[in-house]
C-alpha cells in the first residue's frame, strides 16, 4: 500500500475521533450542563463509566514489507472504579491472598475485558510452500481480562496489571481468512501458504507487570515524566519476562500509564483515571524501550505437542517506540505509535521489523 493510502487512511481515523469528540452524545446530560461549575463531581462521575478501546497495530502504516508481525488488532473494554467488595472485587482480594501482589494500601481498582487476534507470517508470502528458514504462518485469536490498580504513593504512583488470556492458534484462529479477506479489500495480492500455518492447539497466556511513575513539573500545566516496568508472562504460547521504560512530555499525563499495545510489546494497559484531568485537552510526546528475555514462542518455536514449521528463535528481542496521544476531556483519545522490533529469529534478513500502531478510545455506560 502506497504512503498516501496510509495517510488518507490515518486522517480518516483522526477525522472521526474529532467528531465523536466533540458530538455532544458523548457526554452525559449532567455532565453538559454542570461539567463548568461542578467539575470535581463530574470526574468523579466520569470515573464510573467504562471505556471501549479499538487497538489497529500494522506494518502497512509505515512500511510495505507485510511481513512477520503483520497485523494486530484488539477491542478491550475499561471498567469504571470497581467497588469495594463487590463481585469484581473479589477477584483482586483472592489473588492477592495468594500472590504478594495487590496490597491493601491507598489504592483504586478497575478491570479490563479484551478480544484480540494477531497475524504472523513469513517474509515471501508469495510461495505456496513456506521456506523451512522463515517464520511459520500463524494467527492468535484470544479473550482476556486483566486486573489494574492503581497505588498513590509518598513520591510517586504505582501501577500493577494481572492479565489472563486464554485462546487458539492454528486454523481456528481464522489469521487467512482474515488476512486474505482485508488483502482482496485494498487490492493487494493475498498470502498463499496459510495452508502451511501451525496446527490448532488451545493456548493460555498469564502475565504480571508493575509500573511506577515519576512526574516532575515543568512550566505551567506541562509535565514530564518516566514509567519504569518490570513484569513477565508465562504459558504455552508465550514465556518471557520484560523490563523498559517510557518519557512523556505534555499535559494531564496523571490520567494513565501510557498508550495501550498489544502483547508482546510495552503494553501501557487500558488504565485512565479521568479524575486526574485538569481541564479537558490533554496530550502527550512519548518515546520508549522494552527487552526480552524469551524462554517461549509459539510463533517461532511452533507447536507444543505436535510436530510444526519453526525457527531457532533469538532469546533477547527489543522494542522501541515513539508517537503522541491527543484526548479531549474523558470523551474520546487518540493514540498514534510507531515500533521497531530486533530481529526475533536466526537467519532473519533484511532491515528490522516496523510497524505502526492507532489506538481509538471512546467513553462507554
Amino acid at each position: 500500500m502506497s504512503f498516501t493510502t496510509r495517510l488518507s487512511v490515518s486522517l480518516f481515523l483522526v477525522f472521526h475521533l474529532l467528531f465523536f469528540a466533540n458530538n455532544p452524545v458523548w457526554a452525559t446530560e449532567r455532565g453538559a450542563n454542570a461539567r463548568t461549575t461542578d467539575a470535581p463531581m463530574m470526574r468523579d462521575e466520569a470515573d464510573n463509566y467504562g471505556r471501549l478501546k479499538l487497538i489497529n497495530e500494522n506494518d502497512y502504516y509505515v512500511s510495505d514489507d507485510d511481513r512477520h508481525y503483520t497485523q494486530g488488532g484488539r477491542l478491550s473494554y475499561l471498567s469504571g472504579r470497581v467497588t469495594p467488595n463487590g463481585f469484581w472485587d473479589q477477584s483482586f482480594l483472592s489473588l492477592g491472598n495468594v500472590l504478594p501482589i495487590f496490597s491493601n494500601e491507598s489504592q483504586k481498582r478497575k478491570y479490563s475485558l479484551m478480544f484480540g487476534q494477531n497475524l504472523y507470517t513469513p517474509q515471501n508470502t508469495s510461495r505456496v510452500n513456506p521456506s523451512t528458514k522463515d517464520r511459520p504462518y500463524a494467527a492468535w485469536l484470544y479473550t482476556g481480562a486483566s486486573l489494574l490498580q492503581e497505588s498513590v504513593r509518598p513520591d510517586h504512583h504505582t501501577l500493577e496489571n494481572f492479565e489472563v488470556q486464554a485462546g487458539v492458534v492454528g486454523r481456528w484462529a481464522l489469521g487467512g481468512v482474515t488476512q486474505n479477506d482485508f488483502h482482496q479489500f485494498i487490492n493487494v495480492n493475498p498470502s498463499m501458504g496459510w495452508q502451511n500455518q501451525l496446527h490448532n492447539e488451545p493456548g493460555v497466556v498469564l502475565s504480571y507487570e508493575r509500573k511506577w511513575r515519576f512526574q516532575q513539573p515543568i512550566y505551567g500545566n506541562l509535565v514530564i515524566d518516566i514509567i519504569p516496568e518490570l513484569g513477565a508472562s508465562a504459558g504455552n504460547i508465550m514465556t518471557y519476562g520484560q523490563g523498559g521504560a517510557l518519557v512523556r512530555f505534555g499535559q494531564n499525563l496523571g490520567v494513565d500509564y501510557g498508550p495501550s499495545r498489544i502483547r508482546p510489546g510495552p503494553s501501557g494497559t487500558d488504565w485512565f483515571d479521568s479524575q486526574q484531568l485538569d481541564g479537558k485537552l490533554g496530550w502527550y510526546l512519548f518515546a520508549g524501550i522494552q527487552g526480552r528475555a524469551v524462554a517461549r514462542n509459539i510463533f517461532l518455536d511452533g507447536n507444543t505437542f505436535t510436530e510444526s514449521p519453526n525457527v531457532k528463535k533469538k532469546p533477547f528481542v527489543a522494542d522501541f517506540t515513539v508517537g503522541a496521544s491527543l484526548f479531549w476531556s474523558d470523551a474520546a483519545r487518540l493514540d498514534v505509535a510507531l515500533v521497531q522490533r530486533t530481529k526475533e529469529f536466526d537467519g532473519q534478513v533484511g532491515h528490522l521489523d516496523r510497524f505502526g500502531g492507532i489506538n481509538l478510545t471512546f467513553l462507554f455506560w
